[in-house]
């Protein structure tokens, strides 16, 4: 193997990019990016960088002098349009070709589409560095944020918008934030989180009418009630980005399949990141994680496993968001959890064991760090329920 591709100049594509190196690889690597800047890391984009624009832009994944230093050569700026497995060939917006002996997708993932921004003008959503350029500068101290969807990238949004002055409100379809990964009565402490904080929480409706009108924008939720918004962000969700691969013959199926190994339906092909969907031993269970940590590890894992690493990737799931003075940490899976505890309820916090099939799979904790290290080598450990949680 002479050659290696990485398509996605993400944090997953650069530890990828790095273990290569690191293992004695000493062939061509390729770097592809979409976005022209070099890659950078994306969890500050709602919080200081959303706060004081482009000016902080997020930390660099390597300085400029790394890439050459190590023989990286970066194409920046140029997604990739197409994969012909039979020619080995990545081929880029512009119309050049790239050859491969090994390839690692890493592409991440893309915005959903928030379906009537056609027809009530500009709904900010937030993603790149250049989404939080355009929205820093919407938010202005007094101006009305209007946020759709409350997941953990809606809310931290509407926590960097009350922190600058504005006024907030989140509507969600749902009972409660998070409610559908998280159980109700999470959801419900999280809603009181943003609540005393002065975010308004229009919770259980949805949104039956957006119209444009002299600068703002006028909003009819199903309730009956109405808003108006200076500022409207849709924070939806995010799609493996999988489009440039659609001529490609390479299973997809809510990311890139995977083996446990991370290798994909096609020869010298892996993935890593958001885009990559795997069966993961530790759970029994295919999964596709979009958090930072899965990422690194998982970037380093798939260049592993293209040198020739037979090593299954067992990674317990882990991210944390910051909201108002709340700190929050979660381990392992909750969406397919069929069984729950609340082990702490206060006002200053909550802790929230998971459990799937007898065994425990996951937590929340809320300024509680000492708790999360323990769930997560629970889990780790395959813990039998009742072991942790007696009746």
């Amino acid at each position: 193997m002479d050659r290696i591709v990485v398509v996605g100049a993400s944090v997953a594509g650069v530890n990828a990019v790095e273990t290569l190196r690191k293992n004695g690889f000493g062939g061509e690597i390729t770097l592809v990016g979409a976005e022209p800047e070099l890659p950078y890391d994306r969890p500050p984009l709602s919080k200081d960088a959303l706060k004081t624009g482009p000016g902080a832009a997020p930390a660099a994944l390597q300085s400029p002098e790394w890439y050459p230093e190590h023989g990286i050569t970066l194409r920046l700026g140029q997604p990739a349009a197409g994969l012909s497995a039979a020619d080995r060939q990545v081929t880029l917006a512009d119309g050049s070709s790239l050859r491969y002996d090994g390839l690692v997708v890493a592409t991440g993932s893309a915005v959903r589409a928030w379906g009537q921004s056609a027809r009530t003008g500009p709904v900010r959503t937030l993603r790149t560095l250049s989404d939080a350029a355009a929205l820093h500068g919407e938010l202005r101290p007094g101006r009305h944020v209007v946020i759709i969807g409350a997941g953990f990238i809606g809310l931290e949004i509407a926590a960097t918008a009350r922190e600058l002055g504005l006024d907030v409100s989140v509507i969600e379809i749902e009972a409660a934030p998070l409610a559908r990964v998280l159980g109700a009565e999470t959801g419900r402490w999280f809603a009181e989180l943003h609540a005393a904080n002065g975010v308004s929480m229009r919770c259980g409706s949805r949104i039956e009418r957006m119209e444009r009108s002299g600068g703002q924008t006028k909003i009819e939720l199903s309730d009956g009630t109405g808003l108006t918004a200076d500022v409207v962000v849709a924070g939806v969700g995010v799609t493996p980005a999988t489009a440039w691969l659609a001529r490609s013959n390479i299973s997809i199926d809510d990311g890139i399949v995977c083996d446990e190994r991370l290798r994909t339906t096609l020869p010298g092909v892996v993935a890593a990141g958001d885009i990559a969907r795997w069966h993961n031993p530790l759970f029994g269970h295919d999964m596709r994680v979009e958090h930072w940590l899965n990422a690194v590890e998982q970037g380093q894992h798939a260049a592993l496993s293209l040198l020739g690493s037979d090593e299954p990737y067992t990674h317990v799931p882990y991210f944390w968001s910051d909201q108002f003075d709340a700190k929050i940490h979660s381990v392992g899976i909750t969406a397919d959890a069929d069984t729950s505890a609340v082990r702490r309820l206060d006002a200053n916090g909550i802790s929230v064991v998971f459990g799937r099939r007898g065994l425990v799979c996951g937590a929340l904790c809320v300024n509680s760090p000492r708790d999360i290290a323990h769930y997560r080598q629970a889990i780790r450990n395959r813990t039998p329920w009742n072991d942790l949680v007696p009746r």
